[in-house]
């Protein structure tokens, strides 16, 4: 009986002993003396006789007292040194409170300096015509109809931050580019794109920019090259109804909840990239502005769920007097398709309409255009155009799209949930990308037709920054238009990579 009834005060205090080294992260203390090597190395190797008195063993009792008490030192350091952490929290996060500045009270950053990212962009595109009107294969059509290669952009970028407020971009062409100049002599020089300089996060302004950069109006034209879906934007957009580059300034300001966007500019009209410079007493200008509403943004999904909604205005008042609008096929090296020829005109206005809509996978994107030319002879006259483009990742993914970006509310990088690699373990096929679109020119005010184009493809991210586009791009005029009723099939591919 009183064999037993130490056995049983043994292992209560070995339990005891092994929930303080359980809370402690003590275990150690036990490691070399399991419980059950307890209840056993003392009487196993010489078991007491019944009706006999057994001592109980001291030293093994002095052991576990040691290890107790040992136990007791270490949790009392424990939380002495809890308590001490706790305590220098609590004075760490009163010192931040106390020192954290009003809303209305700034800080001197006058001794921050630039960090500057370097970055470029390599686009090659290979473009064939398996059936071309003959009407545009031959002179006057200029240039005709032809199979090619070319780097459609070759660029360099810095882009900048610092002083904690302020920000600049320079990009430059290293692409081949043949201008002519004062003395009719051809020279190939670089062109200057984005080159400008901003201060953000002025009272009531927002933000500042002034210099060469996208004019703010239409979303696919504030899109980035490298973020659109098809090879060319749509043939109402650049170099039609909405500005390219321009020197200039801007003001861009958001609402706090980022749904809703609006800038202002104003620009010089139509400054040469390649000469950088134009001497006239008269230099014309554009006036823009474009303001955009979210109606619906999913916060959860950061935007797989979105509409977009927008409007812009953009009002030039020609350098030389005369207006042109001309569209070539969605691809770069080819005759113009309809053109208006030169408009005797001292001032036109464009308005446009935006509207898309991210649902998952699937994106809408759809942009009208309304331009009133005043002609210097005889009533105004006006033009229209429109685009509409469906895009669904088949792999799942979703456009990017941000609120309040580089030139406002815009789409940017797509993002593949996986990029491509082949490896002995595994592969992945990256991101894939169905696209189709629809665009439209009317200029029947001026007797030039109307031109529909219709494109399908798709685009095969390998990364974020390295996709493979394809086009398949069917353009087709009416009689009035350059040429006259044609058709004809494009097949596009470009390999395009940044950094």
């Amino acid at each position: 009986m009183l064999v037993a009834r130490f056995r049983l005060a043994v292992i209560c205090m070995s339990c005891l002993c092994a929930a303080y080294a359980s809370r402690s992260g003590a275990e150690d203390f036990f490691y070399s003396t399991p419980a059950a090597e307890l209840q056993t190395t003392a009487f196993e190797a010489d078991p007491p006789q019944v009706g006999t008195s057994v001592d109980p063993p001291t030293d093994e009792l002095a052991s576990l007292r040691a290890r107790l008490e040992a136990l007791e030192k270490a949790e009392k350091e424990r939380r002495a040194k809890d308590q001490k952490a706790a305590d220098s929290a609590k004075k760490n996060s009163e010192k931040s409170d106390k020192d954290k500045l009003p809303d209305n009270v700034w800080t001197d950053v006058s001794g921050d300096k630039w960090t500057v990212r370097l970055g470029g962009q390599v686009q090659s595109d290979l473009i064939n015509w398996p059936y071309a009107d003959p009407a545009i294969t031959t002179p006057p059509a200029n240039p005709p109809a032809r199979d090619y290669f070319e780097f459609r952009r070759v660029r360099l970028t810095a882009d900048g931050q610092g002083y904690g407020v302020y920000d600049f971009r320079l990009q430059m062409t290293l692409e081949p580019e043949t201008t002519t100049d004062a003395n009719n002599n051809n020279t190939t020089e670089p062109q200057v794109k984005d080159a400008y300089f901003s201060i953000n996060e002025v009272p009531w302004i927002g933000r500042y920019r002034i210099g060469n950069f996208f004019v703010p109006f239409g979303l696919e034209q504030v899109t980035n090259d490298a973020f659109n879906v098809f090879l060319e934007r749509s043939i109402p957009t650049q170099g039609v109804f909405t500005a390219d580059r321009e020197v200039g300034m801007a003001v861009y300001n958001v609402s706090a909840d980022q749904n809703f966007t609006w800038t202002f500019g104003v620009f010089l009209d139509s400054v040469s990239e390649s000469i950088k410079q134009r001497v006239d007493n008269n230099q014309g200008y554009r006036l823009s502005g474009r303001v955009t509403w979210l109606p619906y943004y999913d916060e959860i999904s950061n935007g797989r769920y979105l509409i977009h909604t927008g409007a812009g205005i953009l009002h030039t008042h020609d350098q030389d007097g005369i207006a042109r609008f001309a569209a070539r096929p969605q691809v770069r090296l080819s005759p113009r398709l309809i053109d208006t020829g030169n408009l005797a005109a001292g001032d036109y206005t464009t308005a446009n309409l935006e509207l898309a809509a991210v649902m998952g996978p699937v994106t809408i994107q759809s942009e009208a255009y309304a331009c009133r030319v005043n002609l210097n002879a005889g009533d105004p006259t006006h033009l229209f155009g429109a685009y509409t483009h469906l895009s669904w990742f088949l792999t799942g993914e979703n456009r990017i799209y941000e609120r309040f970006g580089q030139h406002g509310a815009q789409f940017g990088r797509s993002v593949p949930f996986s990029n491509v690699f082949f490896t002995p373990s595994g592969f992945s096929l990256g991101g894939w990308e169905a696209k189709a679109r629809w665009s439209y020119l009317d200029f029947e005010s001026v007797q030039r037709g109307i031109y529909n184009d219709v494109t399908i493809g798709m685009n095969w991210y390998w990364s974020d920054r390295t996709r493979v586009m394809f086009d398949y791009i069917h353009p087709i005029t009416t009689e009035q238009t350059l040429y006259g009723d044609t058709e004809s099939d494009i097949l596009g591919m470009r390999f395009d990579f940044n950094w």
